[in-house]
């Protein structure tokens, strides 16, 4: 604490050096996690792990000079644990490459290198996240043409939520998430007291006028509607819940949670007897062994839950367990159960308390920032991150049915950590606005 001119003035640390010193961290373990996959199959360190500790440290390093530079009081926990995350992903799919055909790793590598660009790109054009206020119905409206332009290219593993050219292919609605993310801030900042305090009374719910509540209601069933067509049931639930959790944290009304779980079972309910490939998902959360005692041997539910039942609490070692035996989605969705057979319950708790802490870091901006717009996108931004965990973890470990959402960060999916390096660049940003000193206050 200083004084000028005889007043208290606080002093505000930027955590830069902390955060410098665990982004380092977050290098290091990734490398220690990339030897251990080499010792333990082939006994030596891989020939390329300096080349990959220096790249990973590079971005790293790229992305905390961006964050040192030009939002010097963001907080200095969601950048590190990002790096930590994105690390552990390539590692495990390192690993996965030694096992199934195929070289995903390098190019993860490269996704992981374009979603660092964007970031800096993000802190070096916005220095104020109320701008995007101004492009809302905008973004909402290219996020609709992105989740619909995918029904035009045929459908993968049943689903169409893939654009494809020759080789390159992305999932649109990876990115249309964030949009719909920014939309419903700002019509909700806006609307927020409409919806809460008027409007006619229905038992102990007040619910707002039509004229109110009706736009954002259509958008948010055109975005449902064109995902259902599309049999995309990850991503239909991420930006249902997304609705709920916004409107709720406007409105301050329980109700809205209550009517949301009930809306999101009867829609679940509908896609689950009309859709086959939804139905079919259901019938193995149900009896997830179900296979095996029909004579087909084990399917990816059963494979996944025998990976985590052989892990135990610490785990076979990375490179010596047998998840490659899920199949084709052992990159992506069932990426965690790798992690459960060969990091153990121990190291699976550690990563979803990774995940915890970038959430409630998302959640404690939302609540430090004064304009409504800012809270609701903060809040916003981080739950999308906290329900797509929730959603690839429970149908991974069968406490939900399964709907093919990749694991943010860690999974394979050049879209989906793309899109999540700018989630984090917004959270950054937003912090760096909540933690600044007002004018006349020290460093």
């Amino acid at each position: 604490m200083t004084r000028t001119a005889g007043r208290p003035r606080r002093t505000v640390p930027t955590r830069r050096n902390t955060e410098l010193a665990l982004v380092l961290a977050a290098v290091l373990t990734a490398v220690l996690g990339y030897a251990e996959v080499g010792l333990n199959l082939d006994g030596t360190v891989p020939a390329d792990a300096g080349e990959y500790g220096g790249a990973l440290g590079v971005l790293a390093l790229l992305a905390h000079g961006a964050v040192r530079w030009r939002a010097p009081y963001a907080d200095p926990l969601p950048l590190p644990i990002a790096v930590l995350l994105n690390g552990v992903g390539l590692v495990v799919i390192y690993r996965l490459d030694r096992a199934t055909p195929g070289n995903a790793a390098p190019t993860q590598l490269l996704w992981s290198s374009l979603g660092v660009g964007l970031f800096v790109l993000v802190l070096l054009l916005l220095r104020d996240h109320k701008r995007l206020q101004r492009y809302a119905y905008i973004g909402a409206l290219v996020a609709l043409v992105l989740l619909v332009l995918p029904i035009f290219f045929p459908p993968v593993y049943g689903s169409r939520i893939w654009i494809t050219f020759g080789p390159f292919s992305f999932q649109p609605g990876e990115f249309a998430k964030v949009l719909l993310a920014v939309f419903f801030a700002a019509y909700l900042a806006v609307h927020r007291d409409a919806l809460a305090l008027t409007g006619r009374r229905v038992w102990r719910l007040r619910l707002p006028p039509g004229r109110v509540l009706a736009p954002v209601l259509a958008i948010w069933a055109a975005f449902v509607g064109v995902l259902v067509l599309e049999t995309d049931l990850g991503t239909s639930l991420l930006f249902f819940g997304l609705f709920v959790v916004m409107l709720y944290v406007a409105t301050a009304r329980t109700g809205w949670i209550a009517i949301g779980l009930i809306l999101a079972a009867v829609a679940a309910v509908g896609v689950g007897w009309l859709s086959p490939h939804v139905h079919s998902r259901v019938g193995d959360w149900l009896d997830p062994l179900g296979s095996i005692a029909a004579g087909h041997g084990a399917n990816q539910i059963a494979q996944s839950l025998f990976a985590f039942a052989w892990g135990g609490e610490l785990g076979a070692g990375l490179g010596s367990g047998h998840s490659a035996l899920i199949g084709f989605a052992a990159k992506s969705d069932f990426i965690l159960a790798t992690i459960g057979e060969e990091l153990g319950l121990t190291g699976l708790v550690a990563v979803f308390l990774l995940y915890a802490l970038l959430v409630s870091r998302g959640f404690r901006t939302g609540i430090a920032l004064r304009d409504p717009f800012g809270r609701l996108l903060a809040i916003g931004l981080a739950a999308l991150v906290g329900l797509q965990v929730f959603v690839v973890a429970g149908g991974v470990l069968a406490l939900i049915p399964l709907t093919g959402t990749t694991l943010p960060f860690v999974a394979q999916g050049g879209s989906s950590v793309v899109t999540n390096w700018v989630i984090v660049a917004l959270l950054v940003r937003m912090s760096d606005i909540a933690r600044r000193p007002a004018p006349g206050e020290g460093r």
